[in-house]
């Protein structure tokens, strides 16, 4: 018998499912864990910004 595929989650789809989610459910020390990971994925982010636009600017200075 075949296993079933793994439906593919699209990009973003999880951070989108993660911020519709009822945050009453959650205790003081797991909404601080959470608050603790989205303050390390904006660094993350703000990191990768900053790979992209040197990355640009190094294009624009060589082909520009």
């Amino acid at each position: 018998m075949e296993e079933p595929a793994e439906v593919r989650v699209g990009r973003g789809q999880r951070l989108i499912e993660a911020v519709r989610e009822d945050l009453e459910v959650f205790g003081v020390a797991e909404l601080e864990e959470r608050i603790d990971i989205l303050q390390s994925e904006i660094a993350r982010c703000e990191a990768q910004i900053d790979r992209k636009k040197s990355g640009r600017a190094a294009a624009d200075a060589l082909f520009g």
